[in-house]
């Protein structure tokens, strides 16, 4: 396809939520927050929009959120100190996250869910296409799933959702896509979307996870989406209706990812997470490496 659309250049990221499953560690710190071994996972999922070219973040966020702010602004006085210490590379680490992009934020206010979080970006995304990522879900940066996403939008149009095959027993944890293949294999056109079927009821096993490029004429939608499953307004049910209806604002495809996915929401594989990537850096990966599997030989 040669058909050109507007360039991205926006990306929302609701964090919002309470974070719940890591009490008592986020009773007064923000979920996003959490390290995974030593950055905030937030901190990945900015890296993640600025390497597809999303320089210009809104992040949707609530009460107690304020050391997310914290986190990407400059802190003078922590940097002069590592200054007058000569300590280049740790200071380096402390002005990256205040340089990744431009951020803004906005509060949510009332917690009503997905779709909610998304309707408060409207003000400053106005009519330009625009991607969501969600903070609980990390990509690990060898694989470039957001990136092909802004493809496939840029040149099919519309809204763009990812999709991971699951186990069939695992689709109801997560929204479910009805899909059709396209002339690309790791694209697929999407007809209709369900959220946490019962696996009897779910069209596929292709889940959606927690990347979106969507069609501005999501935010009309949701203005009239009615509180769907748990009383909250749920993005799925919005993007049921672009994909049903082309004429709303496009039609609405998939990409299949089948790379590196971390669910740092889910305590287990947080810890997973970790793990995983402390095992593959290179100042920390050989010696963790040596203890772990000297652990694992002793203790299992």
């Amino acid at each position: 396809m040669t058909q050109s659309h507007p360039r991205i250049s926006k990306a929302v990221i609701p964090a919002a939520g309470l974070g719940t499953r890591f009490l008592p560690a986020t009773k007064a710190t923000p979920k996003e927050m959490l390290p995974v071994v030593d950055k905030p996972a937030i901190q990945y999922v900015v890296e993640e929009a600025v390497a597809a070219g999303l320089d210009d973040v809104l992040m949707v966020t609530g009460r107690n959120k304020r050391p997310l702010e914290d986190h990407f602004d400059r802190n003078y006085e922590l940097e002069s100190a590592l200054q007058k210490k000569g300590d280049a590379g740790r200071l380096a680490k402390v002005q990256e996250s205040s340089d990744l992009a431009t951020m803004h934020y906005v509060r949510q206010g009332d917690p009503k869910g997905l779709g909610h979080a998304v309707l408060c970006a409207a003000p400053h995304v106005g009519h330009e296409p625009f991607a969501v990522l969600l903070g609980d879900d990390l990509i690990d940066p060898r694989d470039p799933l957001l990136q092909r996403m802004v493809e496939v939008q840029e040149q099919r149009g519309g809204s763009v959702i990812a999709l991971m095959e699951v186990a069939p027993e695992q689709i109801h944890l997560y929204g479910c896509a009805a899909v059709e293949t396209t002339e690309d294999s790791d694209v697929v056109k999407v007809s209709g979307l369900v959220e946490k079927p019962d696996p009897s009821d779910a069209p596929s096993n292709y889940a959606v996870i927690g990347r979106y490029v969507l069609d501005p004429h999501i935010f009309d939608i949701l203005r009239r989406t009615e509180p769907g499953r748990g009383g909250e307004i749920q993005l799925t049910d919005a993007l049921q209706q672009l994909a049903t209806d082309e004429k709303i604002g496009g039609p609405v495809h998939g990409v299949v990812f089948k790379g590196r996915r971390y669910d740092t929401g889910d305590r287990g594989d947080y810890l997973r997470a970790i793990v995983r990537l402390a095992c593959e850096r290179e100042d920390l990966g050989p010696d963790f490496r040596t203890w772990l599997r000297s652990y694992v030989a002793e203790e299992m």
